[in-house]
C-alpha cells in the first residue's frame, strides 16, 4: 500500500532528471503533489522526464546546485551529484563542489523556508568496510586522497553539514545512505555493474568482471528505494538519520553476471580484469533501523527487478542504434 501525504505540497527534487530522481518525481506526482525538477543535465537526461512535460504539476529548471537557488517549496530532496565512478571521476573537483557547495546552498534554502530537506547520501561513506554488514554507527574506512575520494569524502562532508544545520539551526533533516540501486532509466554507459552486464550481454560483448568476482553487493530495485525515501521524509524527527536504504540480500558479482547472461539468453563470455583502486570487496546494509523506524524493507527480488531492467535496456539500445 502506497504511503500518502497529508496534503498536496510543492516539492523540489535536485538531480530530478537522473535515474533515481525521475522515479521519485513520478511517485510524488502520483500522490498529487507539484514537483519542481532541478538538474543541470550533466548526468541526468531529459529522456527520463519527457513523459512529464505537459503535466500541470511538473516543472523543470535547468540549474547547477553549486550556485544558490531562490524558489518557494514545501520540501526538498537533494539528489544532485554524479553517482557512478565514470561520471564522478570525470571532473572530481566539480563532484566535490556539487556535494559540498550544493549541500550548503540547499541547506541555506531549507533554512530560509523552514522546510524539511532530504539528503541522498551513499553507502560509499563506509569506504572499503571492516564491518559487515554495515550499520549506521560504523564510521567507515575511506581513503581521503584516492580516485574515489571526490565522491566518498564529498558525501561525508555533506552529511556533516546536514547534522550541523540540524544542531545549529534546528533544521528538519533526513539523511539516507543509499546502497546499490538498479532499474529502468539507468544510464547505459555509467559503468555500474548492473547496467554494464546487461548492455554487454544484450550486445553479445564479453562480460567485464573486475577482480575474481567474489566481491559482493546488495542490489535494491529503484521502486523499493523510492518507497523508503518517501517513508523517511514522512517520518518524524527520530528518522533524521542516517538511515541505510538498500537490500540486505547479498550476491557476488559473479552470481550477478550469471543471472544476467541467463536472463538475456546471451552467449557472452566472462572476461576478468584487475579490481579498481579502493573498490570495496563487500557492501551490504544492515537495515534494522529502516525496518524499526520506517516499517520499510525491499520487496522486489533480483530476478524480478532484472527482468524489467533488461526490458528497458532492450528498448533503449534499439532506439540508440536506430538514431
Amino acid at each position: 500500500m502506497a504511503r500518502l501525504y497529508d496534503s498536496r505540497k510543492r516539492v523540489m527534487v535536485t538531480g530530478g532528471a537522473g535515474f533515481i530522481g525521475s522515479h521519485l518525481i513520478d511517485r510524488l506526482i502520483q500522490e498529487g503533489h507539484e514537483v519542481l525538477c532541478v538538474d543541470n543535465l550533466f548526468t541526468g537526461t531529459k529522456r527520463n522526464i519527457d513523459h512529464l512535460h505537459g503535466n500541470p504539476r511538473f516543472e523543470f529548471l535547468r540549474h547547477d546546485v553549486t550556485f544558490p537557488l531562490y524558489v518557494e517549496v514545501d520540501e526538498i530532496y537533494n539528489l544532485a551529484c554524479p553517482a557512478s565512478p565514470i561520471h564522478y571521476q570525470y571532473d572530481p573537483v566539480q563532484t566535490t563542489k556539487t556535494s559540498v557547495h550544493g549541500a550548503i546552498n540547499m541547506l541555506g534554502l531549507a533554512k530560509r523556508l523552514s522546510c524539511p530537506i532530504f539528503q541522498a547520501s551513499t553507502s560509499e561513506v563506509y569506504g572499503d568496510p571492516h564491518q559487515h554488514p554495515q550499520t549506521e554507527s560504523y564510521w567507515g574506512n575511506v581513503n581521503p586522497i584516492g580516485p574515489r575520494s571526490c565522491y566518498d569524502e564529498g558525501k561525508r562532508c555533506a552529511e556533516t553539514l546536514f547534522f550541523d544545520y540540524q544542531r545549529q539551526h534546528g533544521l528538519e533533516i533526513r539523511v539516507a545512505r543509499i546502497f546499490n540501486t538498479y532499474g529502468p532509466r539507468m544510464h547505459h554507459a555509467d559503468g555500474r555493474v548492473v547496467s554494464n552486464f546487461i548492455v554487454q550481454a544484450l550486445r553479445g560483448e564479453p562480460i567485464t568482471l573486475y577482480g575474481d568476482g567474489s566481491q559482493t553487493r546488495a542490489f535494491c530495485y529503484v521502486d523499493d528505494l523510492v518507497e523508503g525515501m518517501i517513508a523517511m521524509m514522512q517520518a518524524g524527527q527520530e528518522a533524521s538519520g542516517p538511515i541505510n536504504l538498500g537490500n540486505p540480500v547479498e550476491f557476488s558479482i559473479a552470481e550477478l553476471a550469471e543471472q544476467v547472461v541467463a536472463l538475456v539468453g546471451s552467449r557472452s563470455e566472462i572476461v576478468y580484469k584487475p579490481l579498481p583502486q579502493d573498490d570495496p570487496t563487500q557492501r551490504c546494509p544492515d537495515i534494522s533501523r529502516a525496518q524499526s523506524l520506517l516499517n520499510w524493507q525491499p520487496v522486489t527480488t533480483l530476478e524480478t527487478g532484472l527482468h524489467s531492467t533488461v526490458g528497458y535496456f532492450q528498448t533503449l539500445l534499439q532506439e540508440l542504434e536506430s538514431a
